[in-house]
Parts: structure tokens; sequence; C-alpha cells
């Protein structure tokens, strides 16, 4: 997958089409990302013994499949695919496929 944990990205489509926020979790067996502030659904919790936790609605961010969400190039802020550069070390980097900049963080 080419998406990783703190990536920025925008929903591309469904229901959310549109919105921006970061990757907080990836799961590469079912491909899917939780993305902050995207799919908000409420859970309702019951109120736990221990810990002091109380119970009540809790709203938290569903799973997106990774192929409705789109990279945010760093340079342009649109959307992009990923592509991988061999570096001269022997190792790879992630670079946004529209501009060629690096998407590893510094």
């Amino acid at each position: 997958m080419k998406i990783r944990k703190g990536d920025t990205v925008i929903v591309i489509s469904g229901s959310e089409k549109g919105k921006i926020g970061q990757v907080l979790r990836v799961f590469p067996d079912t491909q899917m990302v939780v993305v902050e502030k995207v799919r908000l659904i409420k859970r309702h919790t019951r109120a736990g013994r221990r810990g002091g936790q109380t119970g009540g609605i809790v709203e938290k961010e569903a799973p997106v499949h990774s192929s409705n969400v789109a990279l945010i190039d760093p340079r342009t802020q649109q959307p992009t695919r990923v592509r991988s550069r061999r570096l001269p070390g022997g190792g790879r980097e992630r670079v946004a496929a529209k501009s060629g900049d690096s998407l590893e963080k510094a």
C-alpha cells in the first residue's frame, strides 16, 4: 500500500468526497485507512467499572478503503498518485507523480 500513517489525503469518492485529513491508522491486510474527521460514526458505550470510564455516545472515525482516497501533493496541494524512486544508496523513496517531489518526511 502506498499510503502511510501521517499522510495528508483527500477523499475522492463516496459520501465524504472532498474532505481532507491526515491518515491516523492503516490496515494493509484489508487495504483500509482511517482518516481524521472523515466517516464519523457513533458508538454507544457502556460505563466501565475500572478506570472510571463513563458511558455515553462516542463519535469516532471508521475505516475507508484506500482506493477512495488520494494523496495530496505537497507542492501543488492537488490529489496525486504515488510512484517510487530508487535512491543512489540502494533504498527507495515515495514520490508524487504530478510534481516529482519526495513524500518522505524530513
